[in-house]
């Protein structure tokens, strides 16, 4: 009898207790934010990335009546700035915006990550894809993507891609365009684009793939010549390039993509008021014609297909980076 009664008295203090959380958490969404919010972006400023990220939290920035601020934190391939955003308070006062790098790749990439990408975060959105372009020096034969894969056949190894570094996502795309076509190319690691684009125009580094950015003067100045878009779609600034799939090279998608996420335990009514601000920003039509600019797609599928995402990604990732034989740093 006493213990069923101590039994009923646990449980109903376990209810009101569940019952006053829920109600804390409702009241701080209500009032949330109340202060400027910190973004870590692992990568440097100016970035393709960083600039993305900048153009959306502006927005909203606006809608929510708080300033968005950005703090970059670049190195170990994004890993130190994401680690960073696990060990906050999950306040919705500080967030992160990550990448394939950090919450995919690099699981397989690296020996150790300092943290988990599928358990350590709390997942709000995707919010921008950023397509590959595979881009070739104006000078060299191929005209079209069958074209170029059967170039680097008859040339194997002699063709050299240019990245920003083992592991990238360029360098990944690279190597998994040579398990999908079965050529064999010569990857050349720099250590930021700048280095890249001289030896691109002069013919040493022919080859690429790229995020717009990267190309887009290149190809306005007739340098380079785009063949094909790794994603399913067309991109929106390149009308008239054809995905891979199109340009003969079915089966073959890859693409950076940025998310927004916050740290473990960030109550829920946080995160919906973030996600909804996060879906408009991205409908408005001028962050979608900014994003367009930056070679961006925009997209916000909600923080429950950002946690299948990275757990498919980090999946696909492992067996094309295990395939090509890349140490772990």
């Amino acid at each position: 009898m006493i213990k069923t009664t101590l039994s009923r008295l646990l449980s109903a203090t376990l209810a009101v207790t569940v019952i006053t959380l829920g109600s804390a958490d409702g009241a701080k969404a209500q009032n949330y934010p109340a202060r400027p919010v910190m973004v870590i972006v692992p990568f440097a400023a100016g970035s393709a990335s960083d600039v993305v990220t900048r153009i959306m939290l502006n927005k909203m920035g606006n809608s929510l009546g708080q300033n968005f601020i950005v703090e970059n934190r670049p190195g170990a391939g994004g890993n130190s700035g994401t680690a960073y955003a696990t060990r906050a308070t999950p306040d919705g006062y500080t967030l992160v915006m990550s990448t394939v790098g950090p919450l995919a790749a690099n699981k397989t990439l690296y020996k150790d990550l300092g943290y988990d990408p599928q358990k350590d975060f709390t997942p709000i959105s995707l919010f921008a894809i950023l397509p590959n372009v595979i881009v070739v020096n104006s000078k060299l034969p191929p005209k079209t993507l069958t074209e170029l894969v059967a170039y680097a056949k008859a040339h194997p190894k002699e063709l050299n891609y240019g990245t920003v570094g083992v592991g990238s996502s360029q360098h990944l795309a690279g190597a998994y365009f040579e398990q999908v076509t079965g050529v064999q190319l010569t990857h050349v690691p720099y250590r930021n684009i700048s280095g890249y684009t001289p030896d691109f125009i002069a013919g040493q580094v022919p080859l690429g793939f790229q995020f717009l950015p990267n190309v887009l003067g290149m190809i306005k100045s007739g340098d380079a010549r785009p063949l094909a878009v790794t994603s399913t779609k067309r991109m929106t600034a390149l009308p008239d390039v054809p995905t891979a799939a199109e340009a003969g090279v079915p089966n073959y998608e890859t693409f950076g993509w940025l998310a927004l996420l916050a740290p473990p335990n960030t109550p829920k009514p946080i995160i919906d008021k973030l996600y909804a601000a996060l879906a408009d920003a991205v409908k408005d039509p001028t962050v979608r014609d900014r994003f367009v600019e930056q070679g961006a797609e925009p997209t916000s599928p909600g923080p429950d297909e950002l946690k299948a995402f990275i757990a498919s990604e980090t999946e696909k990732w492992h067996g094309i980076i295990t395939k090509a034989g890349i140490e772990p740093m």
